[in-house]
């Protein structure tokens, strides 16, 4: 079965992709710069967020991401670094917050309500879990799989859902501005559960003694990988790699719901949820006392 080389919607999709990126990039930077003298970002958001950019673009427009139709393991990599790593990346550097300032340096601050209604009506938890699981499930079924690999197009789509997804599913978990940044025991059975369609997925094909996706036996076998191994080697891959990162993740979010200082929030919001709850007259005669 023919495949086309992706890197190449021909000549002009990685070009197209690096000018984005840069772009992007520089306007972060712009917006970061701004942000120095009143509400600054850590230096440590800002690599984050620019590190984020690059893993993109290796998968979408790197000589690497060229070798897809090459090798499974590969293509497999561009899906992990898209829908796993690439997003916490880019939402801890708080770009909404940057990229604002940039476009509309004036008026940014005024528009916090309505990005807080956006974000808290896409990140609920179903929702950004059950989307995330069906892009990777769909998109690994062998009859779409194989089309996304000899269509230009579809490949496009493909990477576009998965960005997307990655992006939405880290939302949550990572909270960034301008959701109220509260790290809740919830996420960490969130990231649990999120690992399930990876483990069953790798599973099936690490164990399986035929190839799923025949489009590969046709391919030149770089590295001296046949189509069966190239198909445990990126099963494998994608078992480790979610896992670690998943576990990382909820290591940290332990760590922050644990923590003396998350402690002491909860019981100053508490109390002052209790001095809510006294009568208004009485919290009068305490105050003039």
């Amino acid at each position: 079965m023919p495949h086309v080389h992706h890197g190449a919607s021909g000549s002009f999709g990685p070009v197209l992709v690096t000018v984005i990126v840069v772009i992007t990039a520089l306007a972060y930077l712009r917006g970061w710069i701004s942000l120095r003298s009143n509400s600054p970002i850590s230096a440590w958001r800002a690599c984050s967020f620019l590190l984020g950019l690059l893993l993109i673009w290796v998968a979408t427009a790197s000589p690497v991401s060229t070798l897809d139709h090459e090798l499974l393991t590969v293509h497999m990599l561009k899906h992990l670094l898209l829908l796993t790593i690439a997003p916490p990346l880019l939402w801890l550097g708080e770009p909404m917050r940057c990229l604002a300032r940039t476009f509309q340096p004036a008026a940014w601050g005024t528009r916090v309500s309505a990005l807080r209604k956006v974000g808290k009506a896409l990140a609920q938890p179903e929702v950004c879990w059950l989307t995330a699981a069906a892009a990777l499930v769909a998109w690994h079924i062998p009859a779409v799989f194989t089309l996304a690999l000899q269509s230009a197009t579809w490949h496009f789509v493909e990477q576009s859902s998965f960005l997307a997804a990655g992006l939405l599913f880290w939302w949550p978990v990572v909270q960034p501005w301008p959701s109220v940044s509260r790290p809740e025991l919830s996420m960490i059975l969130y990231l649990f559960f999120a690992t399930l369609p990876c483990d069953i997925l790798s599973g099936f094909l690490v164990f399986c003694d035929r190839v799923v996706y025949p489009v590969y036996l046709s391919s030149s076998h770089l590295f001296g990988f046949g189509a069966l191994g190239d198909q445990q080697c990126a099963a494998a891959l994608m078992w480790t790699c979610v896992t670690l990162v998943y576990l990382v993740a909820g290591a940290i979010l332990s760590m922050h719901v644990l923590s003396p200082q998350n402690s002491r929030d909860d019981e100053l919001g508490h109390l002052d949820l209790q001095v809510k709850a006294v009568p208004r007259s009485v919290r009068q005669n305490l105050e003039a006392f």
